[in-house]
């Protein structure tokens, strides 16, 4: 569904990926994990053609997607959960949330999907006449996980969805993934640093290292591989 291919970037001279390939296959979900500056964000930049490739091609659905503009790769049917959510803190929680479907014309289709997202998110149900810029760091993450499910994506992008979180409200944000997972038939791809939570919730996964893939596999092979309980799944990581 979703493909990398010899993917390399560059920001001004500096190399940041380096002959880059995954895959994403439909309903799967794909961790991708590297420590701070090892490309990983980069990458869902590239996706989304924030940053263009200097070599290689990125391919959704079967089609070249690194040439078209970010709005037409959203429209296509990828979305992402940004680092920082990207809320508009002065508007109310319902409005961000309606930004999600912005290219949705159909007002019933629009309806039906924040009733399903606020299903998933009660705490944003409570919420809805307030303030975006008003609400918690949870919150927020839940807000913009919310907002990008709006527009009925058939990839999530998600990056760093544990950073800055108090570890009940990873352990919620996760919960949500999970049910996300369960009742949606699409995509993941997951950034993070947080390699124990990723592993619990993915198919399969890719070891990121100075802008280069340096490891591969299935959840029980990265889980059980010696540099990655080491590097990534030892206490303190």
């Amino acid at each position: 569904m979703l493909e990398l291919r010899n993917v390399s970037t560059v920001y001004g001279s500096i190399p940041m990926l380096m002959e880059v390939s995954i895959k994403v296959g439909r309903g799967e979900a794909v961790c991708l994990l590297g420590a701070n500056g090892a490309g990983k964000t980069t990458m869902l930049k590239t996706i989304i053609s924030m940053v263009n490739p200097v070599k290689g091609e990125v391919h959704f659905n079967g089609q070249r997607i690194d040439l078209l503009p970010s709005h037409k790769i959203i429209q296509a049917g990828i979305a992402i959960v940004p680092e920082r959510e990207g809320l508009f803190p002065k508007m109310t929680v319902e409005t961000n949330l309606i930004m999600g479907a912005y290219y949705e014309k159909d007002k019933k289709k629009i309806r039906s999907r924040l009733e399903e997202v606020l299903t998933i998110f009660p705490k944003l149900q409570e919420r809805l006449q307030r303030r975006a810029g008003t609400l918690s760091g949870g919150e927020r993450k839940m807000l913009g996980i919310g907002r990008a499910l709006l527009a009925d994506p058939q990839v999530l992008l998600m990056d760093e969805p544990s950073l800055g979180l108090a570890p009940a409200l990873v352990h919620e944000v996760y919960a949500v993934i999970e049910r996300i997972r369960k009742e949606k038939s699409m995509a993941i791809l997951l950034v993070e640093q947080n390699a124990q939570k990723a592993l619990s919730v993915v198919d399969r996964g890719y070891i990121l290292q100075k802008g280069a893939v340096i490891l591969q596999g299935s959840t029980k092979e990265l889980q059980e591989n010696k540099i990655v309980q080491e590097s990534y799944l030892a206490a303190g990581h």
